[in-house]
């Protein structure tokens, strides 16, 4: 089997499972991944991750002209500006509800969005970013993300949700699933005063992990 061809196979296994879970519903979220030889894969747009169509999938060549596949998602300035800023492979968008609920307090820090209630969310996806709103598919997302000069792995879209880049598809939607996990324990200890990694913890698990800590 090719790598383009198992690629493609990954990415709908993967998003099938992350719809499955409730992560995403209906035809929202996006992800796509990038070839050895510079080449990208994408989610075409209103596609459902429970029925992505691996000969479907819209195919990008290394100078970002499309080549194959349906027309793709309209959060297409999202994923090119990861890659365009990150040594990335791959670029995960989704929905998901308690990272969503989490993002319209307003106590949350702009800055480092998750509350570090346990190593995982650090070791996986550093400090992450709080962008304001933007409407669905308006390229000032992109903007915003290239503002960043490459300094984020994650950011969470105010009152819309996660984006994530990681080295591979399997490493985002690891990262992504630890976001909204992190943001779902924040939830349900937002009143109960939790106690949080203090700052000699987190330093030990960015030390530990060569984690991209961000300041």
């Amino acid at each position: 089997m090719s790598e383009e061809t198992t690629l493609r196979e990954q990415m709908c296994s993967l998003a099938r499972s992350l719809f499955d879970r409730g992560l995403t519903g209906g035809s929202t979220g996006n992800i796509s991944a990038r070839l050895s030889d510079g080449s990208l894969l994408v989610s075409p747009t209103g596609t459902s991750f429970g029925r992505l169509d691996p000969a479907r999938l819209s195919h990008f060549d290394a100078g970002g002209r499309l080549i194959g596949g349906d027309q793709p998602t309209k959060e297409m300035p999202l994923h090119t500006a990861f890659y365009d800023t990150r040594a990335c492979g791959a670029v995960v968008h989704l929905h998901c509800c308690h990272a969503v609920a989490l993002s319209t307090l307003p106590e949350v820090d702009e800055d480092n969005f998750l509350p570090p209630i346990t190593p995982y969310a650090v070791m996986q996806l550093g400090r992450v970013k709080l962008l304001p709103y933007f409407r669905p598919g308006d390229p000032a997302m992109g903007q915003a993300v290239r503002g960043l000069a490459g300094k984020r792995s994650a950011v969470m879209l105010a009152n819309h949700g996660p984006v994530v880049a990681g080295r591979d598809i399997e490493a985002a939607c690891n990262a992504i699933e630890e976001l909204e996990a992190t943001a779902r324990l924040a939830l349900l200890t937002r009143a109960l005063h939790p106690r949080l990694l203090t700052g000699a913890q987190i330093g030990d698990v960015v030390t530990t992990f060569d984690v991209e800590w961000d300041t």
